[in-house]
């Protein structure tokens, strides 16, 4: 099974027994591993006895890669959908960082997760994704997401006025710090901490969710991810910002923006003893009543 390691330089050095066993582990299960350039970058000298190529950003992935590991947290597996993009190869992350939704895999299961993997003892979830579009193509080919798109206000701003229209019929207009709009996936990231609710990853839906509204009879609405959003934002200051999941764009004059489903989706590795119930109870520590402690 050829099997591709992505990652970010570590802060903390304690993850890298984690790594080792990774490495290890793989090697144990004749894995052909490789390895992409920033991550080979910082193992040099880090980890011992570990053969393997070396991927670059540039090189070909579809039909040479057979599955992603992806080593952090939820950031890092976002990053890795640039790499991903449409070849439709899986991604399985183990988490190194905090809540790891995406990043599922705990790194003390390390060994039963690659076990699982290389005797293909997993289903693959299918997540959609958010494509936006301008006439001046702020994010280039990278004009995806797996969370969310974001449109906010510089820190130093006033809030903004964000026109909204659904399938070209006017929608609203939000007077706020910005607006989220999120996909299933990222119903449980930004969108969840402004008030917007979780969506489950098969319902095909389309969240879309004010920042600090100045009205407060404004909330999250759900909407169909069949449908097409049109932006326009109104702003006293010079320029705002626009999020593309990790990605970030200053704007510095008024144009129009379209958001709709992207026309590829990516493939999670869910593994056998997993389910998404399981993953929000124990993410979001459901069933833990203050009274039994």
């Amino acid at each position: 099974m050829r099997i591709a390691v992505y990652g970010r330089q570590f802060n903390d050095q304690s993850v890298l027994p984690y790594v080792q066993q990774i490495f290890d582990s793989l090697i144990q299960h004749n894995a052909e591993i490789y390895v992409y350039q920033q991550l080979h970058n910082y193992l040099q000298g880090n980890i011992k006895g570990v053969e393997y190529k070396v991927l670059e950003n540039k090189d070909p992935i579809k039909g040479v890669i057979d599955l992603f590991f992806t080593l952090g947290g939820d950031g890092t597996l976002l990053d890795m959908v640039t790499v991903i993009r449409d070849s439709g190869i899986p991604v399985i992350g183990i988490n190194f960082g905090r809540l790891g939704f995406l990043a599922s895999i705990n790194k003390n299961d390390i060994a039963a997760a690659i076990h699982a993997v290389v005797n293909k003892e997993f289903t693959l979830d299918s997540r959609e994704l958010l494509s936006i579009s301008s006439e001046i193509g702020i994010f280039g080919n990278d004009n995806f997401a797996l969370n969310d798109i974001t449109i906010h206000k510089r820190d130093d701003a006033a809030m903004i006025t964000t026109h909204v229209f659904l399938n070209d019929e006017f929608l609203n207009s939000y007077w706020s710090d910005g607006i989220i709009i999120s996909t299933a996936t990222g119903s449980t990231a930004y969108s969840l901490s402004c008030g917007g609710p979780i969506i489950f990853p098969q319902s095909n839906c389309t969240v879309v969710t004010p920042i600090s509204p100045h009205n407060l009879n404004v909330r999250p609405i759900v909407l169909q991810d069949s449908c097409t959003l049109f932006f326009e934002v109104d702003s006293r200051s010079a320029s705002y910002l626009v999020t593309c999941d990790s990605r970030t764009a200053v704007v510095e004059k008024k144009i129009r923006f379209k958001v709709e489903k992207a026309a590829f989706q990516l493939n999670l590795v869910r593994l056998n003893n997993e389910s998404y119930l399981s993953t929000l109870r124990n993410k979001l520590l459901w069933g833990l009543d203050a009274r039994n402690y």
